[in-house]
C-alpha cells in the first residue's frame, strides 16, 4: 500500500519538475532532517536554528524533520520497560499502542524547540505534529509504514512566509490512532515530505559526513562514498547500514527525490556529503560498494514441521518483521531482526506456543556484502564464503542476490567478518 502511494504521491495533479512549488509559485522547497546528535541540547538546536535561517535566506521554503533530543527514545524505552514490569511476576513487555503514545513526545520536545529558536532569530516559524502535517500510516504500531501524505497544513504555513518544523518518526493511522515509524522514521517523514511537496531536495543531517563503505568504528579503511544509487542504499540501509533508513530511501527511489546525506558538524567549504539518485552516472557491474552489519536479529528454522502458511501468520499475529525468507518441502528459514520488536521476549513465547517445533536461533548477526552484480557469477559467492571458511567462520545461513551476499554469524564474530569481507570486496 505505501508503494503505491508513494507512486500517486507523485503522479497526483498536474506534472511538477522537482523543486517546483505545489502552491502554484514562490520559492523552491527544501526538506532538510536533524538526527537525534545534532538536536541533543540547547546549544547544538541553535546551531541547527543557524543552518535552517541561513537556508531561508538563501531563497528556500523550509521545511525541517527533526527526531527526538540525543538518547530520549531510549531513555522513553527503558522507562516503558520499568513500568511494564513494575509488580510483576517477571519481565513484561510494554504494549505497542503505548509505547507510540510514550515515544512521540520525545519528537515533539524538538520540533518546539527548533520553533522557539528560530523565532528568536527573527523569523517566522511553526511546528507540527507528524499527523498535523498530514501523515497518514497503516494501523501497525512502533513501526507504521506511511500511506499517504495530505501536507496541506504545510503548504499553507509555506504560503505565509513561516519555517515549518515537523516532529518525525511519527503520524496519524487511518483509526486516528497515533502510531511510529520504526527507528529511524523520521528519514522517511523527511523524505515523504519532499515527494508530497514537490521539494528541490532533501538533506538528512547526522553526526556523520554521509555513507561510508563500512562502519569506521569497525573497519578504519572504510572509505567515504560521495555517490550512491538508491537501490544499492536501499540494500544496505535492509541490512544493518544507518546513515538513512531502508524505508526512506524507498519513497526516494519511487518518488526520484534526491537525498544529500550530511554532517550537522561540518558546514565549511568543502565538507564532504552523499548524493544518493535514483541512479548514478559512471555505475560500474559487478562491483561490490559496501560491508554492512546488522546485530541482534534471530534465525527462525521450520523443519518440515510447519508449512509456509503457518509460521507467516504467526509472525503477522505478531507484528513480526522479517527477511531472506526461504522455504519448501523439507522446511525453510527466515530472518528476524529485533531493531523494531521491542516486545521480543513475549513474541517468542508466543511463538513457541504456537509453532512447538520452530527452532529460533538467537546470539547472531548479519554480515552483507553490497552492491552491483554481485550474483552475476559465481566467484563473488565462492570469495565470500572462502573468506569466512579460511577465518574459522561458519554461517548458519548464507544469502545471495544481485545486489547482496549476506550471512548470519555468531554475534562475536561479525566485526571480524566485516574487516575480512570489506578487505576481499572493497578495499582490494
Amino acid at each position: 500500500m505505501a508503494e503505491k502511494t508513494a507512486d500517486r504521491v507523485q503522479q497526483e495533479g498536474s506534472p511538477r519538475e522537482p523543486g517546483a512549488s505545489p502552491r502554484g509559485a514562490g520559492r523552491p522547497i527544501l526538506v532538510q532532517k536533524y538526527g537525534g546528535s545534532s538536536v541533543a541540547d540547547v546549544d547544538r538546536i541553535g546551531r541547527v536554528a543557524d543552518r535552517v535561517v541561513a537556508a531561508r535566506r538563501a531563497g528556500h521554503d523550509v521545511v525541517v524533520v527533526v527526531s527526538a533530543m540525543g538518547k530520549t527514545t531510549d531513555g522513553l524505552l527503558a522507562l516503558a520497560r520499568q513500568a511494564a514490569s513494575a509488580g510483576a511476576a517477571a519481565p513484561a513487555d510494554p504494549p505497542r499502542r503505548e509505547l507510540d503514545m510514550l515515544l512521540s513526545t520525545g519528537e515533539r520536545v524538538s520540533m518546539a524547540l527548533l520553533s522557539i529558536a528560530i523565532q528568536a532569530r527573527g523569523f517566522e516559524a511553526i511546528s507540527f505534529t507528524g499527523s498535523q502535517s498530514g501523515i497518514l500510516t497503516n494501523d501497525r504500531h512502533f513501526d507504521a509504514r506511511i500511506i499517504e501524505v495530505r501536507p496541506f497544513r504545510i503548504e499553507d504555513e509555506l504560503a505565509r512566509g513561516r519555517i515549518v518544523i515537523v516532529a518525525g518518526y511519527q503520524g496519524m493511522s487511518y483509526r486516528r490512532e497515533i502510531t511510529t515509524l520504526g527507528r529511524g522514521g523520521s528519514d522517511t517523514t523527511a523524505v515523504a515530505l519532499a515527494a508530497a511537496l514537490g521539494a528541490e531536495r532533501c538533506e538528512i543531517y547526522s553526526d556523520v559526513d554521509g555513507v561510508y563503505s563500512a562502519d569506521p568504528r569497525v573497519v578504519p579503511d572504510a572509505r567515504h562514498l560521495p555517490e550512491l544509487d538508491c537501490a544499492v542504499l536501499q540494500e544496505m540501509a535492509e541490512c544493518g547500514a544507518k546513515v538513512v533508513c531502508a524505508q526512506a530511501v524507498e519513497w526516494a527511489r519511487r518518488s526520484g527525490v534526491a537525498l544529500y546525506a550530511r554532517s550537522t558538524f561540518d558546514a565549511g567549504p568543502g565538507a564532504r556529503e552523499t548524493v544518493v539518485r535514483r541512479s548514478t552516472a559512471g555505475a560500474q557491474a559487478s562491483r561490490a560498494r559496501a560491508v554492512v552489519a546488522e546485530g541482534n536479529v534471530v534465525l527462525a528454522r521450520a523443519r518440515g514441521g510447519h508449512r509456509l502458511d503457518e509460521v507467516l501468520r504467526a509472525a503477522g499475529e505478531l507484528g513480526i518483521g522479517f527477511r531472506d525468507l526461504s522455504f519448501g518441502d523439507g522446511g525453510g528459514a527466515l530472518v528476524i531482526p529485533l531493531l523494531n520488536v521491542p516486545d521480543w521476549q513475549g513474541a517468542r513465547r508466543t511463538l513457541a506456543a504456537l509453532l512447538p517445533s520452530l527452532e529460533l536461533v538467537e546470539g547472531l548477526a548479519s554480515v552483507s556484502v553490497v552492491g552491483d552484480g554481485l550474483a552475476a557469477t559465481a566467484e563473488p559467492l565462492i570469495r565470500f564464503v572462502e573468506v569466512l571458511s579460511r577465518a574459522g567462520i561458519a554461517p548458519r545461513l548464507t544469502v545471495a542476490g544481485p545486489l547482496r551476499l549476506g550471512a548470519l554469524v555468531g554475534a562475536a564474530e561479525a566485526e571480524a567478518a566485516q574487516r575480512l569481507l570489506h578487505a576481499s570486496f572493497v578495499a582490494g
